[in-house]
């Protein structure tokens, strides 16, 4: 993330703890899936960029081992000192207005970050940068333009109510410079960045308990937002949220593409 004070989701907040634990229960599989894949083991120096939690980073951690080095960085890290300890350091950094915290990574991983990040070419580079020759960058996020509802079975009103907060949600999210269609650009990028065997894939969840948890964690923490832009009504938000605890509804997310790559 960046320090220029329009990030919509501040890790600071209560349901920023929710959220996490939401993705982690709905992303960590794939993520851990594709590092076992790129040969994260003993002794590798791994990069965490925007890393907001901690799920990524102890296990990055347990893979490396004593050997091993994991960076962890945010602007802000009041959710990851709890992790701080060897092999991980923690770090408050900028990823995109910075440069790197160091060089001759194995390893630069982000999930669910240049998204949100106005200045990502920037940000990009600076991955890339990071990278020892060999080394391997491994880019997930989210595509909302791709699918964009929560409800992608809009057969009646609360459906058709969780899908307009959505679109409200969207709304704020490119107000504050977040590309709602950047994960299926991420491939591409990674080549142009000069990334050999690029390869990617997509993860899609449906339906679950985490993706409601996620829904009801993300409307509570944009609600004041949400009504201060006329996009919905405290009722609205209040009839969204009986709806989504009464746990008949199915929630989707949007897509999160993976991309990786080795650096000539």
């Amino acid at each position: 993330m960046t320090r220029t004070g329009r990030y919509l989701l501040d890790n600071q907040r209560t349901e920023a703890g929710e959220r996490f634990d939401a993705f982690a229960a709905l992303f960590d599989p794939t993520t851990f899936r594709h590092l076992d894949g790129l040969g994260v083991g003993p002794g590798w120096r791994c990069w965490e960029a925007g890393a907001g939690g901690t799920s990524v980073v102890s296990w990055l951690a347990k893979k490396v081992g004593p050997t091993g080095k994991v960076v962890a960085t945010d602007i802000d890290i009041s959710r990851l000192t709890g992790a701080a300890r060897p092999p991980v350091e923690v770090r408050v950094h900028d990823i995109g207005a910075e440069q790197p915290p160091a060089e001759g990574f194995d390893l630069v991983h982000a999930r669910l970050v240049l998204v949100h990040v106005p200045e990502r070419e920037r940000a990009l580079r600076s991955m890339v940068q990071a990278l020892r020759p060999g080394g391997r960058l491994l880019l997930e996020d989210a595509d909302p333009a791709l699918q964009p509802l929560p409800c992608p079975d809009e057969h009646g009103p609360e459906q058709q109510l969780a899908n307009r907060l959505r679109h409200g949600f969207r709304t704020l999210l490119a107000d504050r410079g977040a590309d709602l269609s950047y994960g299926r650009r991420l491939p591409r990028l990674l080549r142009e960045a000069g990334l050999r065997g690029v390869e990617a894939d997509a993860h899609f969840p449906l339906t679950s308990p985490a993706c409601a948890a996620l829904e009801s964690a993300t409307v509570r923490q944009i609600r004041a937002d949400l009504v201060a832009q006329g996009l919905a009504t405290d009722e609205d938000i209040d009839r969204h949220l009986a709806n989504v605890a009464s746990g008949g509804m199915d929630l989707a997310t949007a897509p999160m593409i993976s991309a990786w790559g080795r650096k000539a």
